[in-house]
């Protein structure tokens, strides 16, 4: 079995010559590595093509893919965040996925300002939008169910949504902007 290196979005390989596997993609009759991991080729028997797979290091169950509700963490005033889970499932390790100021909201996306709708920290539900680049995901919230389902306020304490764009602090009463996700039965987890 022969096994490379190879990074997300790295060409692998023709359709002509192989299948496409777990942890790969096809676009325009070639296929793509999804993930960081290593490249394999799985030995066939006569007439068959072989498959194409990329297994991370760190091997994880679920991987993001396109069209994915996903849990991520803020990271940075520009919406940089960490994918922590995908439908719901914890990852063993993070992707880096990024929010663009266009994707945020389906609505009035001219008017939309990054820092009144996330936080670093803010635990946010989006949608996986496509595979972006070598470095990142690109993520959506601009459904109402997606957006920030967990924020704390200066004081510490979790905030409480008020309407679709606005938390409060319980303790200090104070309004904080948020992009809030309309919260479906589906994600809320009872102990």
């Amino acid at each position: 079995m022969a096994e490379t290196i190879c990074i997300p979005g790295e060409r692998l390989g023709s359709v002509d010559h192989y299948k496409a596997g777990e942890g790969t993609y096809v676009r325009h009759g070639f296929i793509f590595s999804n993930l960081a991991g290593y490249k394999r080729t799985t030995p066939v028997d006569d007439g068959e093509i072989p498959e194409l797979t990329v297994v991370s290091r760190k091997q994880s169950s679920v991987i993001p893919e396109v069209r994915s509700v996903v849990t991520v963490k803020s990271t940075h005033k520009f919406c940089s965040c960490a994918i922590l889970g995908v439908e719901g499932k914890s990852l063993r390790e993070t992707f880096r996925g990024m929010i663009r100021r266009e994707d945020i909201r389906a609505t009035e996306k001219d008017k939309v300002e990054v820092y009144k709708s996330f936080r670093p920290g803010d635990i946010v539900l989006a949608r996986v939008l496509s595979l972006g680049d070598a470095r990142s995901y690109l993520l959506t919230t601009a459904e109402n169910e997606l957006g920030v389902v967990l924020a704390q306020s200066e004081a510490g304490v979790n905030l409480v949504p008020i309407s679709w764009c606005e938390m409060i602090c319980p303790k200090t009463h104070v309004k904080e902007l948020r992009k809030v996700a309309k919260v479906q039965p589906d994600y809320i987890q009872t102990t």
